[in-house]
């Protein structure tokens, strides 16, 4: 409102302020709501219970029995599939857009003949390639195409079908799907005749990249390491001095990440088993006095570095034909030090690189 100046030429004081909102008070409650817009639409903010007509009152109620039709999902807005000129920053391809951990139950085949099949909850990224051009996708699209096929049992035709989906839907030339989860295999114990659930973080790839797919497996397998020079210490203290010592040794992940060549299946069951070749001082379940004397002779016929475990590993993977390109991380979590030791090796192109993510070895914890 619009406040004039008395004809003495001096701005109102509070008190005339006060008396002139009073008097505004005392008209607008006679008059009608075309009047007071009329006068000045700002009044309306000055006046309680008076709607403000440049703030339009809108429904507040969830309206339950609302139907769009065809015709009002048409008029919808979707920026995501809007024109080039909305996007924002440079236009330039992006080579991964999606989901990433949206999770649900899905029916895995096992090697084995009995029971040969367990549901497991694995977490899914789905993603896919987008144009410089694109402003970009609707994700929901790529939820709803795996969804199609995820009461399948999990096999690799079933997520190339899934894949398949989703570039039609998304119009778009490269996809990736990668599901995580923990695959349990029940374990005996060294001696005791004991067994237990080990579970296994495994995660799985289909990616599709200039019209070539490829299938890759991901492991994570828990060992000890028993440091070869702290043994050898150890047992020169022993035999020299008659003093007792005890080697070091301390829990270990490997990460496995493999290329599964098509032809004949690589099942987990199998990559494990390998790790368990390679290097057999895996973490044990279920143990008793009988079994834990076991583990430690069994880690001091197997003392390794961590350069030693990514060459075992590396051996077992080159021996089999199901396998093409490998990545192999080792960590050793050392009780003797403050800080880990950490070894990389690969074999092919496809996981050679000259920068590694920062946080790459971070992640080799086992959490159980």
């Amino acid at each position: 409102m619009n406040m004039q100046r008395t004809v003495t030429g001096q701005d109102p004081d509070r008190t005339q302020a006060e008396a002139a909102l009073d008097t505004l008070r005392a008209w607008a409650a006679r008059a009608s709501e075309a009047e007071i817009a009329a006068l000045d639409p700002a009044v309306a903010r000055l006046l309680p219970g008076v709607p403000d007509p440049a703030y339009p009152v809108l429904k507040r109620d969830y309206p339950a029995d609302f139907v769009p039709d065809a015709a009002y999902k048409r008029s919808m807005p979707d920026l995501q599939n809007g024109p080039s000129s909305l996007i924002r920053g440079a236009h330039a391809p992006i080579q991964h857009v999606g989901i990433s951990n949206f999770r649900l139950p899905v029916r895995f085949r096992t090697r084995a003949d009995d029971p040969g099949e367990v549901t497991l909850h694995a977490s899914v990224t789905g993603t896919v390639s987008l144009d410089a051009d694109k402003k970009g996708i609707n994700m929901s699209r790529i939820m709803r195409s795996f969804y199609r096929h995820a009461e399948k049992r999990f096999s690799t035709a079933v997520v190339e079908a899934a894949l398949d989906d989703y570039k039609a839907d998304l119009g778009s030339f490269d996809a990736r799907i990668q599901m995580r989860f923990q695959f349990p295999l029940q374990v005996d114990s060294l001696r005791s005749g004991l067994s237990g659930w080990q579970y296994y973080d495994i995660a799985i790839e289909l990616v599709e990249h200039d019209g070539v797919r490829r299938q890759f497996i991901h492991l994570d397998f828990v060992y000890s390491s028993t440091c070869p020079c702290s043994l050898e210490l150890s047992e020169h203290a022993r035999a020299g001095r008659g003093q007792l010592a005890t080697p070091h040794s301390q829990r270990s992940v490997a990460r496995l990440s493999v290329e599964a060549l098509p032809g004949a299946v690589l099942w987990f069951e199998d990559l494990i088993d390998m790790c368990r070749a390679a290097v057999p001082t895996e973490t044990q379940v279920m143990v008793k006095r009988e079994d834990e004397q076991a583990f430690a002779e069994l880690n001091a016929a197997n003392p390794i570095f961590v350069e030693d475990a990514a060459r075992l590993f590396c051996q077992v993977l080159q021996d089999d034909p199901r396998v093409g390109d490998f990545r192999i991380v080792a960590s050793h979590q050392e009780s003797l030090h403050s800080h880990d030791a950490v070894s990389v090796l690969t074999q092919g192109p496809t996981f050679a690189a000259d920068s590694l993510d920062p946080r790459l070895f971070a992640t080799l914890i086992h959490v159980g």
